[in-house]
């Protein structure tokens, strides 16, 4: 095959047969083809689309660029769980315990943090001695054992994505449905879990900017999912206002233990239990989730994930040295929390990465005492920031009081989650 006909044949429109795309991921991998060849592809791709089909044929050839995790030791439908990033988005750290609590097998997959979405392995790696680099073996006994395991992707699964992922970002690729979605789902096929869960995050905190992207998002992930014959289900939430009432590492682990001991935020608590009865049914796994939840089991199923993976909590989790109120400057109600503020002002203190080498603080953060709804007084802590210093503070200080919008009549919290997307279509809540 000639590239330059392949590329042609999307300029011009047409639709690719699959080993045509097999070709092109395959040679572009071995350095056959040229990053200029390539990002001449993607920009036909942005602009002229792929069918679904094409989509499918994309993601499995990305697949098969690297390696395949092979769980087939572990017995029973293994489920996989991937949020599409946010602010304060803690629902792993509920939602895959919770679930494994249940009975669902769950061999998970995580990212780090970078701009202003939180990365599962940063928070995770919070807790002393914990270590979330687990060789296959490892990662496939514990999951036999315990019931889940959280790790680091191999850096040789789906080669091509990193590849192409870097390219696309320097070469105004990046807002392409199919090419978001095969990055996507190629990571979590490569993974080898027999379903997928899936929350699609939209809003000024996400990636997507609406309901109805996510929800384009979402229905395309699904489809390949399906044609890969994982079964999938995904969530379409908000993303708006920071989920939860900590931003941060080691806060947000202390979240998700509060939340699975019985305590926490509402709308965190209501999402956590949705994505884990999704995953209790994609696995075929009969379980009343509220009432596990209420018995503490799943409290108990995390702490037994992060001691297998070498954390000691008993240590206590990293503090600041430094924790200062922000104020709100009248009074009011809390209208909204402006989610993407809050993650670049949490990277600017050390919670996440403005670059890929930069070293994350796991004691840095928010605790939001004034969340949406809200009724404050001037003078009344917003948010308590945690940092290394007070000129850490200061530096963000301003930025993250203007995150809260305050008005003068009561505020009722929207709903979090607008809609669920299966193979049979998208549903939405009454």
């Amino acid at each position: 095959m000639n590239v330059l006909e392949v590329i042609a044949r999307k300029r011009d429109g047409r639709e690719h047969p699959a080993e045509e795309i097999g070709f092109l991921v395959g040679a572009y991998v071995r350095g056959e083809v040229a990053d200029y060849q390539m990002a001449a592809w993607m920009m036909a791709v942005c602009i002229r689309g792929m069918t679904a089909a094409e989509t499918l044929a994309l993601t499995e050839a990305m697949v098969a660029s690297g390696e395949v995790l092979d769980l087939s030791a572990i017995e029973g439908i293994k489920v996989d769980k991937h949020s599409t990033g946010g602010v304060g988005d803690k629902v792993t750290l509920v939602a895959a315990p919770l679930a494994a609590a249940c009975g669902v097998k769950v061999p998970k997959l995580s990212g780090r943090a970078l701009a202003h979405t939180g990365g599962t392995l940063d928070k995770l790696e919070s807790v002393p001695g914990l270590t979330v680099e687990l060789d296959p073996d490892r990662f496939i006994k514990q999951v036999r054992e315990v019931g889940i395991a959280v790790g680091a992707q191999s850096p040789r699964m789906v080669p091509a994505d990193k590849l192409m992922y870097a390219l696309r970002d320097v070469t105004a690729t990046v807002p392409s449905l199919p090419l978001i979605a095969s990055s996507i789902m190629s990571k979590k096929i490569a993974a080898g879990a027999d379903a997928i869960v899936l929350d699609v995050k939209f809003g000024r905190g996400a990636f997507m900017p609406d309901v109805a992207a996510a929800e384009d998002l979402a229905r395309e992930m699904v489809v390949l999912g399906e044609g890969a014959r994982r079964r999938t289900v995904a969530l379409v939430t908000a993303m708006d206002n920071p989920l939860g009432r900590s931003v941060g590492n080691a806060l947000e682990v202390q979240e998700a233990l509060d939340a699975l001991g019985g305590e926490g935020d509402a709308e965190l608590l209501d999402v956590c239990l949705r994505v884990t009865r999704e995953m209790c049914d994609v696995a075929r796994v009969s379980a009343d989730v509220e009432r596990v939840w209420r018995s503490g089991a799943g409290r108990e199923k995390f702490e037994e994930m992060l001691s297998a993976q070498g954390g000691h909590l008993e240590r206590g989790l990293p503090v600041a040295p430094v924790k200062v109120e922000i104020p709100s400057e009248r009074d009011g109600y809390v209208e909204g929390i402006d989610a993407l503020e809050v993650g670049l002002s949490a990277a600017e203190i050390g919670v996440g990465r403005i670059r890929k080498e930069d070293r994350v603080d796991p004691a840095a953060g928010f605790i939001i005492t004034a969340p949406v709804g809200a009724r404050v007084s001037r003078g009344e802590p917003l948010v308590v920031v945690h940092a290394q210093s007070r000129e850490l503070v200061d530096r963000v200080a301003a930025r993250v009081r203007n995150a809260w919008r305050i008005v003068d009549h009561e505020v009722r919290r929207p709903p979090h989650v607008l809609a669920r997307v299966d193979k049979d279509g998208v549903s939405r809540p009454d």
